[in-house]
C-alpha cells in the first residue's frame, strides 16, 4: 500500500516537473520575443529620428538655396535699373519697397556726405515717415564722426559684427526701429562717399554672410553708378575742355567697366560657391536616404518610405538646379571646355525622340523630324548639345497640350546650320519673349505657376550655342506655339 502511494506522489511530481519546466521554457519564448520586440522599437525610433533630422536638413538647404537665388536675381534686375540713369539725384529713387522686400528687408536709408556743409544728405527713406526719417538724419549728423570713420576704413556693420569703435548695436537698432540691419559704405572713385542701411523687424530673421555679400555688391554698384553719373555731368560741363580731358576720362571710364567686369565676377564666383557648399549637405541628405530606402538598417513602414522618396526625389531636384547654376557660371568664365567633333544631327535627334517617346505617348503628340542630307553633320561638343536638344524639347513637351504636335527640322547655308524646334503650345507674351533667355526669367502662365522651375534652363541653353559661336532666339505668338531656332557650324 505504501509502494503504491509513494509511486503515486512521485508521478504527481514528476508531472509537476514537467509542467515547470514546460512553462519555464514559455516564460523564457516570451522574454526572448519582448527583447527582440524593444530592439525593433529602438530601431525604429532612431530611424524616425534619423528621417526627421534629414527632413528638416533639407527643408533648411532648400530655404536658404531659394534665398540665395532671389537675392541674387533681385539684385541682378535692381543693378540693371540703377544703371540706366546718369543723374545722381534719380540713382536711389530706382530702389523701391518692391526690391526691398524682394532681398528681406523692410527699411531702408542711404545718405551721402556732403563736403561743404560738413554733413550727411538723406537720399533715401523706406519704411519710414517723414518726422522718423528726420530724426533719423538729426542723429546720424550728431553721430556723423562713426559713420565717416566706418566709410573710410571701408568697412560693413552689422547686427551679427560690428566694427571696433563704432555704435552699439542696440543704439542702432533702436534709432533704425529693427532687429537686423546691415550697415555698408558707398564708396565711388569721385565725389562725397555714403553709406547705404538696410534692416528688418523680423526677429526670427538673422543676417547671414551671404546677405552681407548681396549689400556689398549692391553699395559698389551704386558707387559706381555714382561715378558714371558724376562723370556724365561733368563731362557735359566741361564740354570746352573735352579734347583736353578726354584721354583721362577714357581711362576712368575702362577702370569703370573694368569694376563692372569685377562685380560681375564676383557674383558669379558667389553663385559657384555657394553652389559648391549646398553639395556637400545634399550628398550627405541623399546618403542617409538611399541607406534607408535600401533598408539598410531595417524595413520600413510604408509611410517613412514614401517620405523618403519625397526627400530623394526633391534632393535629386536640388542637385539639378545646383549643376545648372555651375555650368553657367563656368562657361560664363570661360571655365568650361567645349570638345568638338563631327556629330550625326539626325542620330541626336532620334536619340531625344527616343528619350521622350512615352512622354509623347501619354500627351498623344506627334513628334516629326525633317534634316536634309546636307545638314545632316555639325561640329560640337556632343554632350552640351544633346542638353541643349533635351531642354528645348523638354520645354515644348510641357507647353504643349494633349493631341499637339513637335517638330525637328534644319536648312543649311554658308556652312552654318540652323536648328527650328517648333511646338502648337500655349506661346510666349511678346513682352516676355527678350526676356526668356535670362537667369531666373519665368513666364507667367498657368503652367508655370503650377510646375516648379528655376528659370536657368534657357539661360544655359543661350550660353551653350553662344559658346559654340551660335545664336538662339524665338518666335511665337500666344494661342499658336513657338519657334526656337539656334545655329551651329557645319561639319568642314
Amino acid at each position: 500500500m505504501l509502494t503504491l502511494i509513494f509511486s503515486t506522489i512521485c508521478s504527481v511530481i514528476a508531472g509537476l516537473g514537467i509542467a515547470l519546466f514546460i512553462k519555464m521554457q514559455r516564460l523564457k519564448e516570451l522574454t526572448d520575443k519582448v527583447f527582440t520586440l524593444n530592439a525593433s522599437l529602438e530601431e525604429m525610433d532612431e530611424q524616425a529620428k534619423l528621417i526627421i533630422r534629414t527632413d528638416i536638413e533639407l527643408n533648411k538647404t532648400q530655404e536658404e538655396l531659394d534665398k540665395k537665388i532671389t537675392g541674387l536675381s533681385t539684385l541682378q534686375k535692381l543693378s540693371q535699373e540703377i544703371s540706366t540713369t546718369l543723374e545722381e539725384s534719380q540713382i536711389f529713387k530706382k530702389i523701391g519697397n518692391a526690391y526691398l522686400e524682394e532681398l528681406g528687408f523692410e527699411k531702408s536709408s542711404a545718405f551721402l556726405w556732403n563736403s561743404l556743409a560738413r554733413e550727411f544728405h538723406l537720399y533715401l527713406s523706406l519704411g519710414y515717415n517723414e518726422s522718423e526719417s528726420l530724426k533719423i538724419k538729426n542723429t546720424v549728423n550728431a553721430e556723423k564722426d562713426y559713420y565717416l570713420d566706418l566709410m573710410h576704413g571701408g568697412k560693413t556693420a552689422s547686427s551679427v559684427f560690428i566694427p571696433k569703435g563704432f555704435l552699439a548695436k542696440e543704439k542702432i537698432c533702436r534709432l533704425f526701429q529693427v532687429n537686423e540691419f546691415i550697415i555698408c559704405p558707398i564708396i565711388p572713385q569721385e565725389g562725397n562717399p555714403g553709406f547705404i542701411f538696410v534692416g528688418t523687424q523680423n526677429i526670427e530673421t538673422r543676417i547671414t554672410e551671404g546677405e552681407r555679400e548681396i549689400i556689398t555688391i549692391l553699395a559698389n554698384q551704386i558707387g559706381q553708378t555714382l561715378d558714371n553719373a558724376r562723370l556724365f555731368e561733368k563731362t557735359w560741363r566741361s564740354q570746352q575742355e573735352l579734347e583736353i580731358k578726354v584721354e583721362e576720362r577714357t581711362h576712368q571710364l575702362t577702370q569703370a567697366l573694368e569694376e563692372v567686369k569685377k562685380i560681375s565676377k564676383r557674383k558669379s564666383d558667389f553663385i559657384s560657391s555657394v553652389s559648391h557648399e549646398i553639395r556637400t549637405p545634399l550628398t550627405s541628405i541623399k546618403g542617409y536616404a538611399a541607406i534607408l530606402l535600401a533598408s539598410k538598417l531595417g524595413a520600413l513602414p510604408e509611410e517613412i518610405r514614401s517620405r523618403l522618396e519625397k526627400i530623394n526625389r526633391h534632393s535629386d531636384e536640388l542637385v539639378h538646379m545646383v549643376n545648372d547654376l555651375l555650368d553657367i557660371s563656368r562657361i560664363e568664365s570661360g571655365k568650361m571646355e567645349i570638345r568638338k567633333e563631327t556629330l550625326s544631327l539626325k542620330t541626336i535627334a532620334d536619340k531625344i525622340a527616343d528619350l521622350f517617346s512615352e512622354q509623347f505617348k501619354i500627351k498623344n503628340i506627334s513628334f516629326g523630324i525633317n534634316i536634309p542630307n546636307d545638314c545632316h553633320e555639325i561640329f560640337a561638343d556632343r554632350s552640351q548639345i544633346e542638353r541643349v536638344f533635351i531642354n528645348l524639347v523638354g520645354n515644348a513637351l510641357k507647353f504643349t497640350p494633349q493631341n499637339g504636335k513637335i517638330d525637328i527640322d534644319a536648312n543649311c547655308a554658308n556652312k552654318i546650320i540652323q536648328i527650328n524646334i517648333k511646338d502648337t503650345g500655349f506661346g510666349i507674351p511678346l513682352d516676355a519673349q527678350e526676356s526668356i533667355f535670362e537667369e531666373f526669367f519665368r513666364v507667367d502662365n498657368t503652367i508655370n505657376q503650377e510646375v516648379k522651375g528655376t528659370g536657368l534652363g534657357l539661360t544655359l541653353v543661350k550660353h551653350i550655342i553662344e559658346a559654340h559661336q551660335g545664336k538662339i532666339w524665338v518666335k511665337s505668338k500666344v494661342g499658336e506655339g513657338s519657334t526656337f531656332s539656334f545655329t551651329l557650324k557645319a561639319s568642314e
